[in-house]
């Protein structure tokens, strides 16, 4: 069997819970003060062939963000192991590694170096980046300048030019006006028409999941509760969510 291009073997997350810097501090040199502890991911184990498109669906605070993070490298397991064997595109925190004294232009070129590309695959691949983002002008301003929304835009523009072998999306389809939500998910189409290249997807969306992903992976505070066809999966997190809702009514009254 093919080696699995993502695998999470037994993966415990678990954060440490500081108030302030202060306590921050007391416990990088101090190992006997004990801040509460938070686990956002417990004990998770799943695997992902090349060309999967895999949504991760859960409410707030199930450990799906976590998870991505873990596959980028933005953070790392507690416990167990994560593997990870392709080039990454993430659309998480679309902005993160801009320098707000750059030009667009050259946080472009920023971005693709941290990225691994080459001089020559960076000059390849700009102008369409460019085209893309739709700021104008704009390209040679310093980032400082932008608003929120076209630094997002920029950054959408890099992440889906690169040709990842995997596609990391985390709720950030909902960047600019409608014309340009249509062109990014047109574009994430596009990626997925290419059979190698692997999907993962968190949104709360789920006509959008049905859209992009033939597989469902449902979690609640941090455990897969199941793996399987997206259409149950769904099932799964809508039931659990109306059985919540169901019990926020009964509390009130």
């Amino acid at each position: 069997m093919e080696k699995p291009i993502v695998a999470f073997k037994n993966v415990t997350k678990i954060y440490k819970l500081f108030k302030n810097p202060r306590q921050r501090m007391l416990g990088l040199f101090f190992k006997y003060f004990a801040p509460p502890t938070m686990k956002a991911v417990d004990d998770v184990s799943f695997k992902v062939q090349r060309g999967e498109s895999v949504a991760l669906l859960g409410k707030n605070g199930a450990g799906k963000s976590t998870i991505l993070k873990m596959m980028t490298g933005v953070c790392f397991p507690t416990m167990g192991e994560v593997e990870v064997n392709g080039i990454v595109s993430a659309l998480l925190e679309l902005t993160t590694g801009f320098d707000p004294e750059f030009t667009g232009s050259e946080n472009i070129q920023l971005k693709c170096q941290i990225m691994g590309l080459t001089e020559e695959e960076i000059k390849k691949l700009e102008p369409d980046i460019v085209e893309f983002a739709s700021i104008g002008e704009y390209i040679d301003q310093p980032v400082r300048t932008y608003s929120s929304g076209m630094k997002a835009r920029l950054g959408f523009a890099i992440s889906v030019n690169i040709q990842p072998e995997i596609l990391i999306i985390d709720e950030v389809l909902s960047v600019g006006d409608d014309a340009f939500k249509a062109k990014c998910l047109k574009k994430v189409n596009e990626i997925m028409s290419d059979d190698d290249v692997t999907l993962l997807f968190v949104t709360h969306m789920v006509d959008v999941a049905k859209e992009f992903c033939k597989r469902g992976i449902f979690l609640q505070k941090g455990k897969i509760i199941f793996d399987g066809d997206i259409d149950t999966a769904i099932e799964k997190y809508e039931t659990s969510l109306k059985v919540l809702e169901e019990e926020k009514k009964k509390k009130k009254s």
